[in-house]
């Protein structure tokens, strides 16, 4: 199926999903594990039935959901369809959504050669160097956040190296920068703004508070 883009996602009208770094994601408060339990067997249901199936946590007083194609590695239309879906069951249940809940946390590294300094990071974050990937250590099983590689100069003056991007929706990233700002942060650099904004803390360590709008 042919994958959507910026503008189809937003006018689809799934007002209870946010789009983060790559996939659809959801929280719908279901209060207690049974209603949970209830919730995750309906919308298991409707996956079977429709051959497409998201990712979901369980907890107790809420379930989370990710959707995403893939065989392409992107949102199509069957995401949109599932997700509308799944909407439907909470209603129909009872449940109401929070979307401005989901956040997704990835880790990145600048490094002039991600060949050489990859499949330690690899190693040590899942047990095997078969999961670099490109640029990207992933964890198929969700234990660590996804690591990714920033390619840059050779360089020998001391530097921050890491920094943490954190996907946030893209209604909420303005009210979490300037949360940050009143606690002690302040913003290093907007220019990319709203796909990312780099921020720092008062020690000068960076963040990114990252959306998926302007890719």
């Amino acid at each position: 199926m042919a994958q959507l883009n910026t503008k189809q996602i937003l006018e689809a009208g799934i007002d209870d999903w946010r789009m983060l770094a790559q996939a659809l994601h959801a929280r719908f408060i279901t209060k207690n594990f049974a209603n949970g339990l209830k919730f995750v067997t309906a919308v298991t249901e409707a996956a079977e039935a429709a051959n497409h199936h998201p990712d979901v946590t369980l907890k107790y007083p809420f379930v989370e959901l990710k959707l995403m194609s893939h065989d392409v590695s992107a949102i199509t239309q069957r995401d949109i369809d599932l997700a509308r879906k799944i909407s439907d069951i909470a209603r129909e249940q009872g449940i109401k959504a929070k979307p401005s809940a989901p956040t997704e946390l990835e880790l990145a590294l600048d490094t002039a050669d991600p060949a050489v300094v990859g499949p330690f990071w690899a190693a040590l974050l899942t047990g095997s160097t078969d999961s670099q990937h490109g640029d990207d250590v992933v964890d198929r099983s969700g234990r660590v956040p996804l690591l990714w590689f920033q390619h840059t100069d050779k360089h020998e003056t001391p530097r921050q190296r890491f920094h943490i991007d954190l996907w946030v929706p893209h209604d909420v990233a303005e009210e979490r920068i300037a949360a940050a700002v009143d606690a002690g942060g302040r913003v290093v650099d907007d220019d990319q703004a709203p796909s990312f904004t780099v921020l720092a803390d008062p020690e000068g360590n960076k963040a990114c508070v990252c959306t998926f709008l302007n890719r």
